[in-house]
């Protein structure tokens, strides 16, 4: 029995709760299994196909989700500079490019997760389809809603290119690159070796909004807010030789147990590296940092 649009909405606005709430606790990446065992007021609905990159499911109008598994993509993440994502219609006539072209026609959100390994997915939601091509049976995805509202998101102007480009840099491409670095780091601060990965972020070595700050694993590191924060503010360094330095003026302050404990008593320390060796901090970039640190 197909459920009414009003119900489905309510679906919709769930899942997007459900998901805010793994990732508000610290999450940084969704399993296969938990995805598929989502449910709605006692009822089991699956956010993922078993054997297809498209759920709709039988009592929806439209596409619930869509997904790029890991072996599909490289570390472009099948995502254009403009944060706009390419999806093929099935090759046959009707079944699921029904669904799929409803969700266009009405404008209706729906989930974009992409793999980042085996079984494992960062999501981006909610994403809108923003443009139809028949004729090559594709799909344009907006996976910022901001896209939709531009007056050709399929042929930008060169300020709204900039707008699109940057929102991707800052915004679409950081699950990927949080999943990736906690990953690498086994959800452990590299300073203090903290373990709650809802306490944990993934820096950036050299800021995304550089030349070189790239968003790729040896530009990052796993630290706990308060190292995030210091290595930022250039209160906190890492040499090149993956040692930990303290602002010589920080060491002489006189604070509380925070500053003592958090901080000054992590001069010196050794870093704790990712096990896998092409994980590890470029050592370049890290001396790029350290200059302004030393500085």
């Amino acid at each position: 029995m197909r459920r009414t649009r009003i119900e489905q909405n309510a679906i919709r606005d769930d899942v997007f709760r459900w998901l805010d709430a793994r990732r508000n606790a610290g999450s940084y990446e969704y399993s296969r299994e938990a995805l598929i065992n989502y449910s709605f007021q006692g009822d089991r609905i699956p956010l993922l196909d078993t054997s297809r990159g498209i759920r709709n499911p039988a009592d929806f109008d439209s596409t619930l989700t869509l997904m790029t598994s890991s072996k599909k993509t490289g570390y472009s993440d099948g995502i254009s500079p403009e944060g706009l994502v390419t999806y093929s219609y099935q090759s046959r006539e009707g079944g699921d490019n029904v669904k799929l072209l409803e969700a266009f026609e009405h404008g209706d959100p729906l989930v974009y997760f992409l793999g980042v390994r085996p079984g494992f997915f960062v999501a981006f939601y909610p994403v809108y389809i923003v443009h139809n091509d028949p004729v090559r049976r594709v799909v344009s995805i907006a996976l910022d809603e901001s896209l939709r509202y531009f007056d050709d998101p399929m042929n930008l102007k060169e300020y709204e290119r900039r707008y699109a480009e940057r929102l991707v840099r800052t915004r679409l491409h950081q699950p990927m690159f949080r999943a990736r670095v906690l990953r690498a780091y086994e959800s452990s601060c590299a300073i203090c070796n903290l373990k709650h990965a809802e306490l944990l972020d993934a820096a950036h070595i050299v800021a995304d909004a550089q030349l070189d700050g790239v968003a790729e694993v040896t530009n990052g590191l796993a630290l706990c807010k308060i190292h995030h924060a210091s290595y930022d503010q250039n209160l906190l360094g890492i040499t090149p030789d993956y040692e930990v330095r303290i602002d010589k003026d920080l060491l002489e302050e006189v604070d509380g147990p925070m500053l003592r404990h958090g901080l000054q008593e992590m001069h010196g320390r050794a870093l704790t590296l990712p096990p896998r060796h092409a994980d590890r901090p470029s050592k370049e970039r890290l001396a790029h940092k350290f200059a302004a640190f030393a500085a």
